[in-house]
């Protein structure tokens, strides 16, 4: 008898157990994208049945943003006592959860903003608790490659949240679908809850120093402000400004915005994956996260000074926006690099604030810029000169402080970081 061939790749117990909890917590990532961005679809008919106005939903998206950045702060520190799987599942099922019932029961302005603040809760662990679960793990090396693809994967959520969310409203309309999110975000949650492992060997309970402890680290200074840009940009002319600006300037439709929004989103996931090998192939997070974001400038100044924009050169800007201005889990591995293990939920989640806080917090100054510069008769066109130069002033700026950091090379501990962070 002919001997059996070997398989290729052999999975044990433990290799299949991990695929299913990373699965889980995958689809749970997916969910966070997907709420993020699902108003946009969901607009018109919440404006048309509940009689809402567009500045109620900006309000119900800046309510799950403004919880979301918040959240971090207690998160952190529930998954270094806690661990990541009752932290997770606990708070996608009592937040995720009940916030997409509360929203698909919704008759008013006022409940949808309380529901998107509830799901802002449920969603703020996810990415966390993976990145946690990725520190205790694998390797320092291997942590950038793991969390872009992780982040790579999950972006996908923004396309879920567009052309097939706008096809199933269609079919089934906004409540029936409602309720299915609903059961599919408590089916994430429970599988976290029973598939996922807390690290072993490590005392989750010990809650060695403290926030402000994290604070005083020196090489941290140095790193904020680039993580509190690094994803301002991208977020805000993809989730906010790509659709007004090409409508204003160009007279685009909607289908024509939509589908220079979807190559944007395209490049995020393939900007995210992009960069995961990157610190590795050149031995560094510093000047790997400079060259991204050294990117994105470039693409703010054609925006800003190109005597003649065409839109085939406006569209390819906001690619290189999305593509370079995907540095986000190298950003974040730069930083974590200087949290000591024992902290690294508070590490990361505080990391995690800076990136969501300035998400948020840029977009509201944008709103403001673009108005204060569009009124008493001005063309829409100043408007958006004072937007994209907002963004490429407070970019460059964090750039120029960025240059200043210390590097984080994969496999290595940068000088002196372990000692001076936090002594006990």
């Amino acid at each position: 008898a002919c001997p059996r061939k070997a398989p290729l790749v052999r999975f044990d117990s433990g290799s299949k157990n991990m695929i299913l909890e990373f699965g889980f917590l995958l689809s749970a990532y997916l969910l966070s994208q997907f709420y993020r961005s699902f108003l946009a679809v969901l607009a018109p008919v919440l404006i048309d049945e509940l009689g809402v106005s567009a500045t109620d939903l900006s309000y119900a998206s800046a309510a799950w943003f403004i919880v979301f950045a918040l959240a971090q702060f207690p998160i952190g520190a529930w998954l270094d006592r806690f661990g990541p799987r009752r932290t997770a599942s606990i708070l996608l099922a009592i937040g995720g959860g009940g916030g997409i019932a509360l929203f698909a029961a919704a008759d008013s302005a006022p409940v949808l903003i309380i529901a998107m603040g509830f799901i802002g809760l449920g969603c703020a662990p996810v990415l966390m608790a993976s990145f946690f679960l990725f520190t205790h793990r694998f390797s320092d090396a291997k942590f950038a490659s793991l969390a872009a693809s992780f982040v790579g994967l999950g972006t996908l959520g923004n396309v879920l949240g567009s052309e097939p969310l706008a096809a199933a409203i269609g079919w089934f309309g906004w409540r029936p679908v409602g309720w299915g999110l609903f059961f599919i975000t408590i089916v994430t949650a429970v599988g976290i809850f029973l598939l996922v492992r807390d690290p072993e060997n490590e005392n989750i309970s010990e809650n060695k120093g403290s926030l402000l402890d994290l604070v005083k680290v020196r090489e941290l200074w140095f790193i904020f402000p680039i993580i509190f840009m690094g994803y301002s940009v991208a977020a805000g002319i993809r989730g906010l400004w790509a659709g007004p600006y090409l409508a204003d300037i160009f007279g685009f439709e909607t289908t024509e915005i939509g589908r220079v929004t979807l190559y944007m989103a395209l490049a995020l996931v393939a900007g995210s994956f992009a960069y995961g090998p990157l610190d590795r192939i050149f031995g560094t997070r510093k000047w790997v996260v400079f060259t991204g974001n050294a990117g994105v400038l470039v693409a703010l100044l054609y925006l800003l000074f190109a005597p003649e924009k065409s839109e085939l050169g406006v569209t390819l800007a906001f690619v290189s926006i999305g593509f370079f201005g995907s540095a986000y889990a190298v950003q974040m591995a730069h930083g974590k690099a200087f949290v000591p293990s024992y902290m690294t939920g508070r590490g990361v989640t505080l990391l995690n604030f800076f990136s969501i806080g300035g998400a948020g917090l840029m977009q509201s100054l944008s709103g403001l810029t673009v108005e204060g510069f569009s009124q008493d008769g001005a063309l829409p066109a100043s408007g958006y000169h004072a937007l994209f130069m907002l963004y490429a002033v407070s970019l460059g700026l964090a750039l120029l402080v960025y240059m200043f950091s210390t590097d984080a090379k994969p496999g290595s501990q940068p000088k002196g970081q372990k000692a001076r962070a936090i002594r006990q």
